[in-house]
């Protein structure tokens, strides 16, 4: 494919050290965590030390010829503002990063006003880790409402992951209707093997809104590739809201635990069920326009030893 392709939806990180629902996450060894009680293998095993840095991204990226990549963020990975400042400063025509605030208490505002004066040009909300046991976060309360406000009024895009379902998008849909110029990513694409997951779609029916598909592989991972199910669910939501609201993500590194980075979006170039002009834009042309991205270089395609 000589198309550019982008990727909207990964992670980096130098170390997991949090906590999330009272339950820790810490960096083992051979790609290993600790994850809220149990073992998980969280990166490949050949990534010995656990460290998801930018530099074995690129070589992924590079091997892949994925021409740049959204760095998004998890509280199951702590937030790592610090490294990904470093990372864009590094490789700004590689990356574009999105900042994280402490969410889950109150005080975030000041936290995202900080770092939009650093440069930061997103926030990212994983809002389905808001439904906290002690209470939930409501996307409309009058913080948030008043970091969105300030957001829109920057340019400064809102990327978010929600809860299961419909659960939240009514308060999106009152965040859009206060804040129509913010731009907005829907993340995980609507968690589409869950219920009413078009709900979460049609939000990209506003006119500043887009949905993009990380980990669409993991929701996927019981058929495997070539993923058909998520080939059909990405046919839907284009008839839905059109091809143009859709940005492909992978949410590397967790997904290439079972898969390629470049098998991650293998299975949209070789499915029929996508016109070639379709694949364009949602393999990179929508996230290129969206993020604002230039200057990106054009990677050869290195033959394999094994072929």
């Amino acid at each position: 494919m000589n198309d550019t392709i982008i990727d909207a939806h990964a992670h980096l990180w130098l170390r997991q050290d949090t906590v999330v629902n009272d339950l820790p996450i810490r960096t083992l060894e051979n790609g290993r965590s600790l994850f809220m009680g149990e073992i998980r293998q969280m990166v490949p095993p050949f990534m010995v030390d656990g460290v998801n840095s930018a530099e074995v991204f690129l070589s992924n990226m590079d091997y892949a010829q994925v021409a740049a990549a959204v760095i998004t963020q998890e509280f199951i990975d702590g937030i790592q503002n610090e490294y990904l400042a470093e990372v864009v400063s590094r490789y700004p025509n590689r990356f574009f990063v999105c900042g994280m605030c402490e969410f889950r208490k109150p005080g975030f505002l000041e936290q995202a006003k900080a770092l939009m004066a650093e440069g930061f040009k997103a926030i990212k909300i994983p809002a389905q880790r808001l439904l906290l046991k002690e209470g939930r976060v409501m996307l409309n309360n009058e913080e948030m409402m008043a970091m969105f406000h300030y957001m829109e009024e920057r340019n400064v895009i809102l990327s978010i992951d929600l809860a299961d379902g419909a659960t939240q998008v009514p308060e999106m849909e009152e965040i859009i209707q206060e804040c129509p110029r913010l731009k907005i990513a829907i993340g995980h694409f609507g968690m589409v093997t869950l219920p009413d997951w078009k709900e979460q779609i049609k939000l990209a029916l506003h006119p500043n809104v887009m949905i993009e598909s990380g980990g669409i592989t993991w929701l996927f991972n019981d058929e495997f590739y070539p993923f058909k199910g998520a080939v059909k669910a990405i046919r839907e939501a284009a008839d839905l809201v059109g091809i143009e609201k859709l940005m492909w993500g992978s949410d590397y590194p967790r997904t290439i635990t079972a898969i390629t980075y470049k098998m991650s979006y293998d299975f949209v170039v070789k499915s029929p069920e996508l016109s070639e002009g379709e694949k364009t834009l949602f393999l990179g042309e929508n996230a290129r326009e969206f993020y604002g991205f230039a200057g990106l270089p054009t990677l050869p395609y290195i033959k394999n030893m094994s072929e």
